[in-house]
C-alpha cells in the first residue's frame, strides 16, 4: 500500500485499501469543465467512501494529427490544475511530456504520471522520479502498448536507481492487437502486482482504436466507450487496486478522445459497480 504524504493523504492505493479513483478529463478545455467535472467526480467518490484524485492534462503531445486540440500548454495548465486543486481540495494527476516539465508538474501535482509511449524513455524517467522525490509526489506509470507487464520491471528498476522514495503505481491500458486496436490482458494485472506495485487499468485509453476516428477520415483516434465500462468491471474482477477513467458532460463535444470517454452522469452507477467487486475481493 501507497499513500500520498502530503496535506491530501487521505489518498491510497494498494492491498486492503478501498478501489482508488484517478478520473477527470482527458485534457483540459477551460476552468469552469474543470471545477464542474471534477467537483461531480468527488461527491460521488465521498459518497461512495472512495479516495479520488483529479486527472486532467494540460498538453496531449501525442495527438494523430498536428491540427488536433492539445490543450492549454504547461504554464496556463498549470495554473488551471492549481486552481482545481485548491477549489475542491484534491490530489492532481497530470502527465509529463519533457524533461523540462517535471519539475514545475511535481510542484502542482501530488501523481505525475508518465505516458504509456514515454514510459521507456530513460531520461524522462529518472528525471520524472528524481522530480517526483523532492516534491514528495506518486509516480503513476502509463504501460507502453508494446510492453509485455513482466517486463515493466526495467521501469522500476530505473527509478530505483536514481531514489527509492516515490510511491510507484502502474497502468495497464491494452496492448497493440493488430492494425487501430487495443486488447487487454487480465493476466497482465496480477503480473504487475507482483512487482510489488499497486496496479490500476486505464479502461478509458483501453478501449481507443488508434488513428481510426471516421469523423476525421483517421487523422484522430476513434473510441469504443461502450467498452469501457466492462473492461473496468474485468480489471476490478482481476485484481486492479484502482481505475484511471476520463469523463465529459457531452462526450461527443469534447476536444480530444470523445470516442473513448463516458458521459459524466455515468459516473456514480460505474463506480458504484466497480467498489462493490472490490469489496468482493
Amino acid at each position: 500500500m501507497i499513500q500520498l504524504q502530503s496535506a491530501r493523504a487521505s489518498w491510497a492505493i494498494g492491498d486492503d485499501q478501498p478501489l482508488a479513483v484517478i478520473a477527470g478529463l482527458n485534457v483540459l478545455e477551460d476552468l469552469d469543465l474543470a471545477l464542474k467535472v471534477g467537483a461531480h467526480l468527488k461527491a460521488v467518490c465521498e459518497e461512495l467512501g472512495l479516495p479520488y484524485a483529479f486527472k486532467a492534462s494540460f498538453d496531449k503531445a501525442n495527438r494523430s494529427s498536428v491540427k488536433s486540440y492539445r490543450g492549454p500548454g504547461l504554464d496556463a495548465g498549470l495554473e488551471m490544475l492549481a486552481k482545481v486543486k485548491a477549489e475542491l481540495d484534491v490530489p492532481i494527476c497530470t502527465d509529463v511530456h519533457e524533461i523540462d516539465q517535471a519539475g514545475p508538474v511535481a510542484e502542482i501535482a501530488e501523481i505525475v504520471q508518465i505516458p504509456a509511449f514515454l514510459c521507456r524513455q530513460t531520461d524522462l524517467v529518472t528525471a520524472i522520479a528524481r522530480a517526483a522525490d523532492a516534491r514528495g509526489s506518486l509516480i503513476h506509470v502509463k504501460k507502453a502498448q508494446f510492453m509485455a507487464p513482466w517486463d515493466t520491471r526495467n521501469i522500476l528498476a530505473k527509478i530505483g536507481e536514481v531514489t527509492t522514495s516515490p510511491g510507484v503505481i502502474m497502468c495497464e491500458r491494452g496492448a497493440s492487437f493488430g492494425y487501430n486496436n487495443l486488447i487487454v490482458d487480465m493476466l497482465g494485472i496480477q503480473a504487475m502486482r507482483a512487482l510489488g506495485v499497486p496496479v490500476t487499468i486505464d479502461a478509458t485509453h483501453a478501449v481507443q482504436l488508434p488513428g481510426a476516428d471516421a469523423r476525421t477520415a483517421g487523422a484522430s483516434t476513434g473510441g469504443r466507450r461502450e467498452g469501457v465500462p466492462i473492461i473496468a468491471r474485468a480489471a476490478v474482477a482481476a485484481g486492479a487496486d484502482g481505475v484511471f477513467l476520463e469523463f465529459h458532460p457531452d462526450p461527443d463535444a469534447a476536444l480530444c478522445d470523445g470516442p473513448s470517454c463516458l458521459p459524466l452522469d455515468a459516473a456514480a452507477g460505474l463506480l458504484r459497480q466497480l467498489r462493490d467487486i472490490r469489496s468482493v475481493l
